[in-house]
């Protein structure tokens, strides 16, 4: 998720910080487990820069939104329980599709690597999101929502809801939670969808609900050990490698190819494209 209100990003980090010092202090203290500080501490900076990169473009993601808003189809006023329900479940249709493309399609994998990168689950990884939301054209998956009527601010609120919610998700202290799994996208899902395991990759897209990823067959249970992190890792904790290396990939991809068509793909196609695999497909 890479698109927050600027004020609510700031609210985000520091309800991260607190709660993942809490996290910390249980683990190390109570249960005597080892704790990845320098990880950690780069998730953290990270997110710090996230939000000063919001602060500067804050008003990109919304004028464009508000210009978009201008064009649409009818005005839907949230002002019943009904319409505020429909609301939310527009933008979890529409945050289930951009997150999974997010996945498919390198251009948009190259801002959202960042937070599968950590090779450990805990709750900074909550704040461990891209730079690059804006390059990546996150907005334009949203922006359909102001075309059918729903107020931009109302958009940017629900979605600074749906990210805080998301962080209780990126710990492994809560357990599976019984029933709830059916419906809501809980810490085990999410477990399974920062997982590198084969059966893992690509599934579990939900930001609050999990029903989409029932609905559209890519929905997978928590049910063998998580390996996190890439299936490339990163090995760094630098901050700037961290939310930069998959553009420099794409870089260095592309400029190993003279043909477009190839290069296209490179920037386009599914992470881990190439002219070899594309040859070995047809």
């Amino acid at each position: 998720m890479e698109i927050t209100t600027t004020n609510g990003g700031f609210a985000f980090l520091l309800f991260l910080a607190a709660f993942a010092g809490l996290e910390a202090i249980w683990l190390v203290v109570l249960k005597k487990q080892s704790y990845p500080w320098a990880e950690a501490l780069s998730s953290l900076g990270v997110a710090t820069i996230k939000r000063m990169i919001d602060l500067a473009t804050a008003g990109v993601a919304a004028g464009f939104m508000f210009w978009v808003y201008e064009f649409r189809f009818w005005t839907i006023e949230i002002n019943t329980l009904w319409k505020a329900l429909g609301c939310f479940l527009a933008i979890e249709f529409f945050y289930y599709w951009h997150h999974r493309f997010a996945h498919e399609i390198r251009w948009l994998w190259a801002t959202h690597c960042v937070h599968h990168s950590p090779e450990h689950m805990n709750l900074t990884v909550a704040g461990r999101l891209g730079w690059t939301g804006l390059l990546s054209g996150s907005v334009l998956f949203f922006s359909p929502l102001a075309l059918l009527g729903f107020h931009p601010m109302a958009v940017f609120l629900l979605l600074a809801m749906n990210l805080f919610y998301q962080i209780w998700l990126h710990t492994e202290l809560v357990p599976k939670l019984g029933p709830l799994e059916w419906v809501l996208n809980t810490p085990s899902h999410h477990r399974a969808h920062h997982g590198s395991n084969p059966k893992y990759i690509n599934k579990n897209y939900g930001g609050v609900l999990i029903i989409y990823d029932r609905l559209f067959g890519t929905f997978v249970e928590e049910d063998e050990a998580v390996i996190y992190g890439l299936t490339t890792p990163v090995h760094s904790n630098n901050p700037i490698t961290i939310a930069l290396h998959e553009w420099g990939n794409i870089i260095r991809d592309m400029l190993s190819t003279r043909r477009i068509r190839d290069g296209l793909g490179y920037m386009f196609g599914p992470p881990g494209w190439s002219p070899k695999k594309r040859k070995q497909s047809q």
